[in-house]
């Protein structure tokens, strides 16, 4: 099975590189739009590449320094863009005619070329070569792991312009083996619950915690060095604001790849073929999360759906309403179940931590969602520290409490 990974990349661009990639880029999104307002011109939208090259490709070429296949490019962005207004018509939702105005641009196979150290990329006016701006080290991170990793092949990347940073996102793929008898046991598998907050990070089913304390120690240093070069106000403090935003995201980034590896890795040590968390789509409002807990969230289920799918599991959401208030053990739902960081259940009195119980829940409510009855290849359970619930609320053995240990993270510098 083919499975792709995104490596983004900074880029070391002196000032007339910059400027040819700049109007690059501007045409680039010229071309796009310029499609995009061709598909709109009818009764119908055009969503058909085709047609649309048909229409299009000799009024781009004619208008632009663009290289052919950047005009392709162009048509295809417009064209996919077109196909999601139509797609959220269909769907009964509100959708606009699509403008192009962030500064990227896609290349593939014919406009760049990526050597060990440096990529070459085809520009209005001939040819750059741009040097990666890598870690000192980079052990464990993604670009040891895919970009410089001879089983991942590069097959297209996209630029981007983030103030006076170029950055390549990278798309690397490779043939992975599945374990096929992982991917069968999916319909017959054993799930983790994860549970997602602001104390903690992620909570599993097995009681695997991941604190926000390193987190939250790093957004709240990031957050002072902004404010104190606010204050000086000059083009120089501009410019280390937007440096220092870019080395958080990076700092962030590296920890939410770390962490989606060990929850791939939990579900795997135990045996799992799904990973289910809580639908994420209101997860602010649910739990006082800032826009960067939601931003982390957001990511972190991402680097999880697609790490798990190299070893065939299934990562699913589930519908969140009470999971935090219901009980794990009985079933009973009371607002005063839980209070802060403990659970105790007014109706059997169960106790436990409450980001815990609420993985459990997450778990089970899974498990019920998919449910198939007898003979008709129900899952197997939820995935404790110890032992199994099944859909019934039955468990084998009967002692789950959750680990008193908490994952260790690096302490704050």
């Amino acid at each position: 099975m083919e499975v792709r990974r995104t490596v983004p990349v900074t880029l070391e661009v002196d000032s007339h590189d910059a400027a040819l990639l700049e109007d690059t880029v501007d045409q680039f999104l010229w071309a796009a739009q310029y499609v995009t307002d061709h598909a709109f011109q009818g009764e119908y939208v055009t969503t058909s590449k085709t047609t649309l090259n048909d229409d299009t490709y000799d009024d781009v070429r004619k208008a632009t320094d663009l290289h052919s296949n950047h005009v392709q490019s162009a048509r295809n962005k417009a064209a996919e863009a077109c196909k999601g207004v139509v797609e959220r018509w269909k769907q009964g939702k509100e959708a606009s005619k699509p403008q192009f105005s962030s500064p990227h641009l896609v290349y593939e196979s014919r406009t760049a070329t990526f050597h060990d150290e440096y990529v070459s990329l085809a520009t209005v006016d001939g040819r750059i070569e741009a040097d990666y701006v890598l870690p000192e080290d980079t052990t464990d991170t993604p670009h040891e792991q895919y970009l410089f990793n001879d089983d991942y092949n590069i097959t297209s990347a996209e630029l981007h312009r983030q103030h006076s940073e170029w950055q390549l996102h990278i798309c690397c793929t490779a043939d992975v083996e599945i374990n096929t008898s992982a991917q069968a046991a999916t319909e017959n598998g054993t799930v983790l619950g994860v549970d997602l907050g602001v104390n903690q990070l992620a909570v599993t089913s097995t009681g695997r915690f991941w604190t926000g304390n390193e987190f939250d120690h790093w957004r709240r240093e990031y957050e002072k060095r902004r404010g104190d070069l606010q204050d000086h106000g000059t083009r120089w403090a501009h410019e280390t604001i937007q440096s220092v935003g870019r080395k958080e995201k990076g700092r962030f980034t590296l920890m939410l790849h770390r962490i989606s590896n060990e929850l791939v890795a939990e579900a795997r040590e135990n045996g799992c073929t799904v990973i289910a968390f809580e639908d994420l789509t209101d997860i602010r409002e649910r739990t006082g999360a800032s826009w960067g807990h939601k931003w982390a969230f957001d990511r972190l289920y991402e680097y999880v759906e697609y790490k798990a799918e190299a070893y065939g599991l299934r990562v699913e959401q589930v519908n969140p309403k009470n999971t935090s208030r219901r009980c794990s053990e009985c079933g009973f739902t009371h607002p005063d179940n839980r209070e802060g960081a403990q659970f105790e259940c007014l109706n059997c009195e169960y106790q436990n931590d409450a980001d815990y119980n609420a993985a459990k829940n997450i778990g089970l409510r899974f498990l019920r969602q998919n449910q198939t009855g007898a003979g008709g290849g129900a899952l197997v359970g939820v995935r404790l520290n110890s032992g199994m619930v099944n859909v019934n609320g039955e468990y084998s053995p009967a002692d789950d409490s959750a680990r008193t240990g908490v994952h260790a993270e690096s302490p704050p510098l």
